[in-house]
């Protein structure tokens, strides 16, 4: 007997592709938002296009901000609080 895939139980190993879902996931979020918060529709679609990338280049500089804090920042304070 065949098991079927059950999404929520079994999810798929994808956890080196997760930067993969970042466009599609900003695109969609950004959609959404300016499709109620325009008031013209011909504004629509550069204002979409404009929060996706601001989505992306803030998740980009959030991880580089977040690296630079494990990596330089809490190494050299660690030694101050012991």
């Amino acid at each position: 007997m065949i098991a079927a895939w059950r999404p929520f139980l079994d999810p798929m190993q994808l956890h080196a592709y997760w930067w993969a879902f970042l466009f599609p996931l900003a695109l969609l979020i950004s959609v959404v938002y300016k499709a109620v918060r325009v008031e013209h529709l011909s504004q629509w679609p550069r204002a979409t296009a404009v929060m996706t990338v601001q989505i992306i280049v803030a998740m980009i500089l959030l991880g580089v901000a977040a690296f630079c804090l494990l990596e330089y920042v809490l190494p050299r304070i660690a030694p101050m609080a012991g």
